[in-house]
């Protein structure tokens, strides 16, 4: 059976102010397919005052949304998230009051849905907080553990955002490193550009590898904290927050994140999984960051559980 809705306009609520136009639109068009959304976006087929958008476009209180006449096979109103993975996301809040939610974000979970993936974090968190304007303040690569900041308001998005623009935002990772360091402490600065590896996956590099790469800025500095065996457990202050940045910074350096298949080492990586390492091995250990008024905010959390017992046993063979 065809699902059918003629066309429409949807005027933003004053709540909704912030909002990215394809998670706004994916709350008022229920029953629509994800896919078919974001096509009709790509095409310009959605506009917002009369003029065309893209996915990633921050709505406004009174903005007007126009949306064609929707036809597509029926798509439930929410895509029904495995309880298994609810129960696991109440027991990781860190922290909650009317502007921030921070979580201790599970390895395995992407933050929101895409590409081959029906949900992530941020959908399987409005479902457990219905009726708040729940937003990514920024994001963690899926295989990923720790600190991941979510906003309730437009007020703290907003500063959020200015922050993490300004390099306001510290963000604290503990990394195991391919190799022995030799030394002490090491920045890395070099600039990362978006890219596509030869099947056309999504790779990022450093520095810009072809002409025409648009390179960003990027910081990291890698602090040497114990060795285990032929990996280095390092703790890894980042400055900026670029896709894949530490995972990228660390190849460069001549060490990979053990466990990384996109960057890393695949002889050290067999290594790891043999001292029971099953994802990479990168955890966001704190954030700090100035809320909406100003206040500095600090939160951390431990190893996880899948992570120390590696180090455990990289120690003993080391030994």
């Amino acid at each position: 059976m065809e699902h059918q809705q003629g066309p429409r306009v949807l005027s933003v609520p004053p709540q909704a102010e912030g909002q990215r136009l394809d998670n706004f639109l994916l709350r008022h068009l229920r029953g629509i397919p994800r896919s078919l959304v974001y096509r009709l976006v790509r095409k310009g087929a959605i506009r917002i005052n009369g003029r065309r958008a893209k996915v990633e476009t921050r709505v406004a209180g009174g903005d007007q949304v126009r949306v064609p006449a929707l036809h597509g096979p029926p798509s439930p109103d929410a895509v029904a998230i495995p309880e298994g993975v609810l129960r696991i996301l109440r027991k990781a809040v860190v922290f909650e009051d009317d502007d921030y939610l921070v979580l201790d974000k599970p390895a395995g979970l992407a933050v929101h849905g895409g590409t081959g993936l029906a949900f992530g974090l941020i959908e399987a968190m409005r479902e457990l907080r219905p009726g708040v304007a729940l937003e990514l303040g920024h994001r963690l690569d899926r295989e990923t553990s720790g600190c991941l900041v979510l906003t309730k308001s437009r007020r703290a998005l907003t500063a959020l955002h200015s922050a993490l623009r300004a390099g306001g935002v510290e963000k604290r990772y503990l990394a195991l490193l391919v190799g022995r360091w030799q030394g002490g402490a090491r920045h890395c600065d070099l600039p990362i550009a978006r890219g596509r590896d030869d099947s056309g996956r999504r790779r990022m590099r450093s520095p810009a590898q072809e002409e025409g790469d648009v390179a960003r800025s990027a910081t990291s500095l890698f602090t040497p904290l114990e060795g285990f065996g032929d990996f280095t457990l390092m703790e890894v202050n980042i400055g900026t927050g670029r896709t894949h940045q530490i995972r990228v910074h660390a190849s460069a350096l001549g060490h990979p994140v053990a466990g990384d298949h996109d960057y890393g080492d695949a002889e050290a990586n067999r290594r790891a999984r043999a001292a029971g390492l099953r994802r990479m091995f990168l955890h966001a250990q704190a954030i700090r960051f100035p809320d909406w008024q100003g206040e500095i905010q600090l939160y951390s959390t431990p190893l996880p559980g899948d992570l120390q017992p590696v180090l455990d046993a990289l120690a003993g063979g080391d030994r």
